[in-house]
């Protein structure tokens, strides 16, 4: 993309004014998607994000310049501009750049991009038609299938020099179904860190009828009561529950600045740079209940989330985060390494060179633990089974959450019993992980979007089937 010696020229040019730290990430990402909608193909889009950026460090300050300029001229007109941002000073450092070769963890057999746009139409209405005809209550499905090519570059004045590929798939089917003048939405969006053979692993017509059929059991549901209850939260996408209420307090872009609800009251140290022991005060302290595990590991082959190495050019980790309900670690980047004194965790991640790299989960879940499915199912006397969670909000730095469950049943006398729509769940994320009593061993995950101030990055989510004690579910009194 760029060669060592034209990256090794630019960064000297970047530190000339005093930084201590000097970065290129280079990308070239070529986005393609076909969508579908009232049984024909809707939209075949193809975009390219290419360009670069260059960031500074000087102590805890950071300068960011960016262009679509990567020839020579244009990349060294970018760290001038930065090196001049950042103030007066003089270079302090040798840079001498050296090739670094991670290796590939996540083969990939069938390129998207050398396929034929036929052949994805093909796979795309495969799901789209299996949804369509599923019930006669459906009345509309949408469709599409994504895919991405995303060649990074990463050099910095330590002296690494590194390249990247990442090739990601998605297919996503929504469905509605009408029943008594109500209608109900369904939905699926299976993803992987490889090419068109995911669909050798998952059927496309299993997608479509998982979304339609979420569809028509909840058009035909009664309303959820609203009250405190015990609740069963299914594996998969259930886990989005612990990556939004806690996930992102774990991240160092909030524990750094104390505006986490897993940190020290450390507003005044962190300013300084200075205080680990009081921003990281829950450290190996007690935060939830003794069945629960939770890890960030973004070295899962093929895995959604993963990556050879994160976008600061370090080689993937398994973080574990929370351990047998100790506090055993956060996701750290660069920035947060040196805010914090702590090591960095290869947690760093933007969407594309236009964005500066924060700290970000990539495949987090509550691991497996020692009860049985049918063993929590049977502990709920009243109470609602979550089967598939939906969108919610939450404030990292309180925790506290609302979640909307896309698919809900009622529970009585240890059986699950009639769908219920309407259900929502309402609590703070440090409490729920306390209440979270068994934990099954069905580990799943499922594939979303997360969005921060680095922009939307790939993300899983997940967890087995769990059980929380308590929690105040929203619905119809």
């Amino acid at each position: 993309m760029i060669s060592r010696e034209i990256c090794q020229r630019v960064l000297h040019k970047a530190v000339s004014t005093g930084a201590d730290y000097a970065e290129i990430f280079a990308e070239n990402t070529v986005n393609h998607s076909i969508s579908m909608i009232a049984d024909h193909v809707d939209a075949v889009r193809d975009t390219v994000v290419a360009g670069a950026s260059i960031r500074l460090y000087k102590g805890l300050r950071s300068v960011m310049s960016t262009t679509v300029d990567t020839s020579e001229s244009g990349l060294m007109r970018c760290a001038e501009k930065a090196a001049e941002a950042l103030g007066q000073g003089s270079a302090q450092i040798d840079i001498v750049l050296k090739e670094r070769l991670f290796g590939d963890i996540h083969p990939v057999k069938v390129v998207p991009c050398t396929a034929s746009n036929a052949e994805k139409v093909a796979i795309l209405k495969d799901g789209y038609f299996a949804a369509k005809e599923y019930h006669e209550s459906i009345t509309q499905v949408q469709g599409g299938l994504a895919d991405v090519d995303h060649n990074i570059l990463i050099a910095n004045s330590e002296g690494l020099y590194t390249q990247d590929r990442q090739i990601r798939t998605r297919m996503m089917i929504s469905a509605v179904a009408e029943m008594n003048g109500e209608t109900q939405t369904g939905g699926a969006n299976p993803g992987r860190r490889m090419g068109l053979e995911m669909f050798d692993l998952i059927d496309p017509r299993n997608v479509g009828i998982h979304a339609a059929k979420q569809a028509v059991t909840m058009a035909g549901a009664g309303y959820c009561p609203a009250k405190v209850m015990p609740v069963a939260i299914e594996n998969g996408f259930g886990g989005v529950i612990f990556h939004e209420a806690c996930g992102h307090s774990l991240e160092a872009s909030s524990v750094a600045y104390g505006l986490s609800q897993f940190a020290g009251n450390s507003l005044e140290a962190t300013s300084v740079g200075v205080g680990m022991s009081q921003m990281c005060g829950k450290l190996g302290k007690q935060v939830a209940n003794p069945k629960v595990t939770a890890i960030d590991d973004g070295t899962i082959p093929n895995a959604w989330g993963s990556c050879n190495i994160d976008d600061e050019g370090e080689p993937m980790q398994r973080r574990v985060l929370i351990e047998n309900g100790i506090l055993k670690g956060y996701m750290i980047d660069r920035q947060g390494e040196r805010r914090m004194g702590m090591k960095n965790t290869a947690s760093g991640r933007r969407q594309s060179y236009a964005h500066e790299t924060t700290s970000r989960m990539t495949n987090t879940f509550i691991d497996n633990g020692p009860d049985k499915n049918e063993d929590i199912i049977a502990s709920i006397e009243n109470g609602i089974y979550c089967a598939s969670m939906g969108g919610g909000s939450v404030n990292p730095f309180t925790g506290d959450f609302n979640f909307a469950a896309s698919e809900a049943y009622l529970v009585k006398n240890g059986k699950i019993c009639e769908p219920v729509k309407g259900a929502s769940l309402i609590g703070n994320g440090g409490d729920v992980i306390m209440n979270i009593d068994m934990v099954g061993q069905d580990l799943d995950t499922a594939q979303g979007m997360c969005g921060s101030t680095s922009g939307m990055v790939p993300t899983d989510v997940g967890q087995p089937l769990i059980r929380v004690r308590e929690i105040t579910v929203g619905g119809q009194a």
